[in-house]
């Protein structure tokens, strides 16, 4: 018998172990840890905040994987051991023959002075029922959607949620203006100028201030300091910073390094039988940018993963590679979405292309979730 040892239970680490049992027969031990008991797409924050369903009606119980042959360990990692394909979990020690590393970003809100204070985390679920009571009684004035850091997970969110807000607030004849700040030169770099000037025009076109360069260093009372400018807001949702989980920076993973660096196509580690998926990952595409933190790509990756851990438990040589397509939706209100969809290794530079709005896509973007749901937990209630 053999053992996996899949160190997270998110959308990679879900997918990687859905995809093993496919593959593992039934004597191989798969085991996923993970300290929440549940399971949730990111996508249901937003949804939540503007009153579309509820953050239950997109979680599922872990331990739902369970009737799939899928063991799930619930704890807290407090140590990794690469070199040994070992990990501690709430003091005891488990061994693997593989491991798979997909513990996600942190987000670090504690990184900028007076967020906790003044600013409402839109990226953390504990906080979307406070968010959404600040929505519903805000009555008029300027609204702040703030990325306080880069990289961040779900990179078009902070934009689905200005036109989502813009909805919702016209929708009671709530005069608000709305306005979002990144750090970043431009809305969604990889979609490179012409994209962006597509998605800035759309905001421009809804009354939606985009303020791009905008590196905020410190939140006062009613305020964004931008180093010595300072801007006004009634209402500020924020993404804080996002870091790799500091058990994973002590373990040497990510080699002194903000990210576990991988190879873009194996998505191995240095440490052999050791890999790394999904957000924790840093994977430079061959213009320089990072590979967008989505999980549209952890899912795809924990496939090839789990091809590749397949192969060597068979005693075959490992063929399967990561291709870098990709897709997400971006809402922009109105019933309307885009599919952003590429190829995002590709030389010289990512193929990426931004198509027409549709309805047609919003409803993908649902079908995306309700799928996903039912193939992982079958009809096991949240």
């Amino acid at each position: 018998m053999r053992r996996v040892l899949i160190l997270g239970g998110g959308f990679g680490g879900v997918a990687t172990a859905h995809a093993l049992r496919r593959r593992l027969p039934p004597e191989d031990e798969i085991v996923v840890v993970e300290r929440r008991p549940y399971f949730m797409l990111g996508l249901r924050k937003t949804w939540a905040l503007i009153g579309r369903g509820t953050l239950e009606e997109g979680r599922r119980p872990l331990q739902a994987l369970e009737r799939f042959g899928i063991r799930v360990l619930p704890g807290t990692i407090t140590a990794i051991d690469p070199a040994n394909r070992a990990v501690e979990v709430n003091g005891r020690r488990w061994e693997g023959d593989a491991m798979v590393v997909a513990l996600g970003a942190e987000l670090a809100p504690e990184a900028i002075p007076g967020f906790r204070e003044h600013a409402l985390n839109v990226y953390d679920p504990q906080e979307i029922p406070r968010a959404m009571e600040a929505v519903r009684a805000f009555r008029g004035g300027q609204v702040m959607i703030g990325i306080f850091g880069a990289p961040y997970k779900c990179p078009p969110a902070p934009y689905e949620m200005a036109f989502l807000l813009q909805d919702f607030f016209e929708a009671r004849g709530v005069r608000a203006r709305i306005s979002v700040f990144t750090p970043q030169p431009m809305s969604l770099p990889v979609l490179g100028a012409a994209g962006c000037s597509v998605l800035e025009g759309r905001l421009a076109e809804r009354g939606i201030d985009f303020l791009p360069n905008h590196k905020a260093t410190a939140v006062e009372a009613g305020a964004v300091i931008f180093g010595d400018r300072r801007r006004p807001f009634d209402l500020l949702l924020g993404v804080p910073p996002h870091r790799c989980p500091e058990v994973v920076v002590r373990s040497g993973l990510t080699d002194g390094g903000a990210w576990v660096r991988v190879h873009p196509r194996t998505l191995e580690t240095r440490f052999a039988g050791v890999y790394a998926i999904g957000d924790i990952t840093e994977i430079l595409l061959p213009n320089g940018m990072p590979l967008p933190k989505a999980g549209v790509f952890a899912e795809a990756e924990g496939e090839v993963v789990a091809e590749r851990i397949a192969a060597v438990f068979a005693g075959r040589e490992p063929e399967a590679s990561f291709s870098g397509e990709g897709f997400c939706y971006l809402e922009l209100g109105r019933g309307e979405a885009m599919l952003v969809r590429g190829r995002f290794l590709v030389e010289p530079a990512p193929e990426i292309e931004l198509t027409e709005p549709s309805p047609n896509y919003l409803e993908e973007k649902k079908r995306f979730e309700a799928e996903r749901l039912r193939t992982w937990f079958g009809d096991a209630a949240a």
